[in-house]
């Protein structure tokens, strides 16, 4: 899930009706101090972390002078809390609680519905008190009821005033939920202040992840829920991911350098799930470390797996790269295998491979891999959904130990007719021919274009628009293996499919 800080919450729910306590962020102490003395009054600073308890943590601290607030703001922002850096600080005024209230909406997945909590006591341990937990369920697009809601406030002891004020925060919780797609929104406390005003005094949030799309008003980087800030290479590999929803890319990256005691660093590229845990474990027991986990499944196109693996070989020190998915996936393995075969010869691979395309035409896949590969520096073997991980693992460990050779990042290269010979534009980039190669080899370049190409007076055509062909990246991307795999056009080619990789060198 994506998560929002508690000022992006709350401004959130100002503006659904909720009232929230005066304040500011601040991203140093000097901020921070100009912060209290515009508020002038007593206030609080509150660090801008995705955490619980950040009070026993040290990041909540009252002030009541600004250069109180500094001092608190510069102890805060050289904390961290857990692999994040404390960045922003929190300060508003301090309100005057008379009572706390518990109030949260997530969404029941049983049920397939939003659900609602109110506790009428607030504060910690609100999971240990369950039986002081009023539940409301919700009608996905009408939210909770007022009369249910009505009824339960009748019999509690809240004041008579108070009770219309709790339940339209709840009404408008859902509001708020629902206009960001939110799958958890808690405010806690949701505070009843002694000038009798309901007010939410802390709130925490999550976006659904595949509602991000549709939010860019909600400013987030990077839909992960990840255990450290985003790196270069996740961050790009997001921006691939929502570019082409074809299939889905997963990448994070794990470790930098290889654990005492370890064979090395490799990079992992999974296949499904279930798989890709199996796959995991294989390569571990075999005494590797894993510098990410990456996967590409339900049926990526070539140009995501390509994507994926340019992003795992812009990792420096692998000795190796390790592929294994479920072995029983239904996408047609052969689009896996022309994208990664591309990869490899643009990088010049020189660390061992090993590669399990197990699933649906699994034997087509294999055989491109070790064709499309034959020619580069380092082994590349490509295994099926018999071979189980743990075997396949035990022969990685075998290559690598045979290899010397550390991996190191560098420019993909572009074959000499790339921006010279004829070009065609295509989703996320453009497909270049050789027009030497097209002179001499024009029926053999045709036959592998998936009857998107002819030949008009010694020139490339298209056989369909340019809109429509735009669309063709994946057949296109074969087409280039597949005229480098039987020699057309040199070592280089005859087709180079150019894909944009922005993030990347």
């Amino acid at each position: 899930m994506a998560r929002l800080h508690e000022f992006q919450g709350k401004q959130i729910l100002l503006r659904h009706g909720f009232k929230i306590p005066r304040g500011s962020i601040a991203s140093t102490p000097a901020q921070a101090e100009s912060a209290a003395a515009a508020l002038g009054v007593p206030c609080v600073v509150k660090i801008q972390a995705w955490t619980t308890g950040r009070a026993a943590l040290g990041g909540v601290g009252f002030a009541d002078t600004p250069s109180q607030a500094r001092a608190h703001a510069a102890r805060m922002l050289s904390m961290q809390v857990g692999n994040f850096p404390v960045e922003q600080v929190l300060v508003e005024e301090r309100i005057d609680i008379a009572r706390e209230l518990f109030l949260s909406l997530s969404i029941d997945d049983r049920a397939r519905a939003p659900s609602i909590l109110l506790a009428l006591r607030g504060g910690t341990g609100i999971e240990d008190r369950s039986a002081g937990v009023i539940r409301f369920p919700c009608d996905p697009r009408l939210g909770p009821s007022a009369a249910a809601i009505d009824a339960e406030l009748g019999s509690s002891d809240l004041e008579p005033s108070h009770r219309v004020l709790v339940r339209d925060a709840l009404i408008r919780l859902f509001a708020a939920a629902r206009a960001v797609e939110a799958r958890s929104f808690e405010i806690n406390p949701l505070a009843i202040t002694r000038d009798q005003q309901v007010v939410a005094a802390d709130c925490r949030l999550t976006v659904d992840d595949y509602a991000v799309v549709r939010h860019p008003e909600l400013g987030i980087e990077i839909a992960r829920e990840l255990d450290h800030p985003p790196t270069a290479l996740e961050t790009a590999a997001y921006a691939y991911e929502q570019a082409d929803h074809r299939g889905t890319f997963y990448f994070a990256q794990m470790n930098r350098a290889a654990a005492a005691g370890s064979r090395g660093l490799i990079g992992f590229h999974g296949a499904g799930g279930g798989g890709s845990m199996m796959a995991m474990d294989a390569v571990a027991a075999e005494g590797f470390t894993l510098a990410n986990f990456c996967d590409t499944s339900g049926n990526p196109s070539p140009a995501k797996v390509y994507r994926a693996a340019r992003v795992i070989l812009a990792q420096p020190g692998l000795v190796g790269y390790f592929g294994s998915g479920s072995g029983v996936a239904n996408q047609e393995q052969f689009w896996s295998a022309y994208g990664l075969a591309k990869a490899f010869w643009e990088l010049g691979l020189d660390i061992p491979a090993v590669i399990r395309l197990g699933g649906n035409t699994e034997d087509r896949a294999v055989d491109i891999l070790h064709a499309a590969c034959r020619a580069l520096p380092a082994r590349v073997e490509g295994y099926k959904k018999n071979d189980p991980p743990s075997a396949i693992a035990r022969r990685f460990r075998e290559l690598v130990e045979s290899s010397t050779r550390v991996w190191s990042p560098r420019p993909p290269r572009r074959p000499g007719f790339v921006g010279a010979g004829p070009g065609f534009a295509l989703k996320g980039g453009r497909v270049w021919i050789d027009p030497v190669a097209w002179a001499g080899s024009a029926p053999a370049i045709v036959s592998r274009a998936s009857g998107l190409l002819r030949d008009d007076a010694g020139r490339p055509a298209l056989t369909l628009s340019p809109v429509d062909f735009a669309a063709k990246d994946s057949e296109m991307i074969a087409c280039e293996v597949e005229c480098r795999r039987d020699a057309i056009g040199g070592e280089d080619g005859a087709v180079f499919v150019e894909l944009e990789m922005p993030g990347l060198p």
